[in-house]
């Protein structure tokens, strides 16, 4: 492992003091900076796509949100991630910052357990043309304006017809999307092993419209059947695109995955508990 590149949550002075302190603990390292730590830190500035493909190890110092934007910053790449949590939750950056130290010492000597997580490839089709495509580690989400009415989406899987979800929205979540917004809109907890696409429509109208857990191998396909104003796909809360009538979104299982760097002494169900205090009452 020779380089480590530091992927930072924007506006937090802790994160900046944790590189520095970084940097000098492993001087035989080359340790890199995102942009706007870099340019915070005064290191070089490397774009993006130059910064992964030289990256060997990418340290996360904020969220589970800042972990996602690694995750696509790195664009298909298999390159380890070791998340650190400053954030809040924190569900996917387990390390505290007064472990990271430990955890980097335990990395570097190949004590930690990779972690593979699946990812979503998405695909907007409007007028037979492919708009956008991309892909997501949590979760597509298609949802309404604050002014936008109820509207009717069209779902079928492998062109079978499934449903006509009259809804304020839907959502198709990875396992590892499976405790973010699909769990609050009444979905499952799907363990991260577990290779499918988890189907949860958002307040729809009939009460028989519930989560479906879905083979990831199957295409999904929402179509949009009502003129409604305000109606967005959004990915992995990171990017939006206006929506309208008649417009298709595609969901399938993606070729690539996202390693992450776990402890093996802490157990996707301790997190549970501890994190969504899960099982208490």
């Amino acid at each position: 492992m020779h380089t480590l590149v530091l992927v930072a949550k924007k506006d937090k002075p802790e994160a900046a003091e944790l590189a520095l302190r970084i940097r000098e603990r492993y001087p035989s390292l080359e340790v890199l900076g995102d942009r706007l730590l870099a340019h915070t830190l005064g290191w070089p500035r490397i774009e993006d796509r130059e910064l992964v493909s030289r990256a060997d190890l990418v340290v996360v110092l904020g969220g589970d949100g800042t972990l996602i934007h690694a995750a696509r910053m790195l664009d298909g790449r298999p390159t380890p991630i070791l998340g650190v949590n400053l954030g809040t939750l924190g569900f996917m950056t387990e390390i505290s910052a007064d472990g990271i130290f430990p955890a980097l010492d335990a990395v570097l000597a190949g004590r930690f357990k990779l972690e593979s997580r699946m990812k979503l490839c998405c695909r907007l089709v409007r007028d037979g043309k492919v708009l956008v495509q991309d892909e997501v580690l949590n979760d597509v989400v298609i949802n309404k304006g604050a002014l936008a009415r109820v509207a009717d989406h069209e779902v079928s899987i492998e062109g079978v017809p499934v449903a006509m979800y009259k809804a304020d929205g839907v959502i198709l979540a990875t396992p590892t999307g499976s405790t973010a917004y699909s769990l609050s809109a009444g979905g499952p907890i799907v363990h991260p092993s577990v290779d499918c696409t988890v189907l949860t429509p958002i307040c729809s109208h009939a009460l028989t419209h519930r989560s479906t857990l879905v083979p990831a191998d199957r295409t999904i396909r929402i179509t949009l059947c009502s003129e409604t104003a305000d109606t967005f796909l959004t990915l992995d809360g990171q990017t939006g695109h206006g929506l309208q009538c008649g417009d298709s979104i595609e969901v399938v299982r993606s070729p690539n995955r996202v390693q992450l760097l776990r402890d093996p002494s802490v157990g996707y169900f301790s997190i549970l508990r501890k994190k969504l205090h899960w099982g208490e009452r």
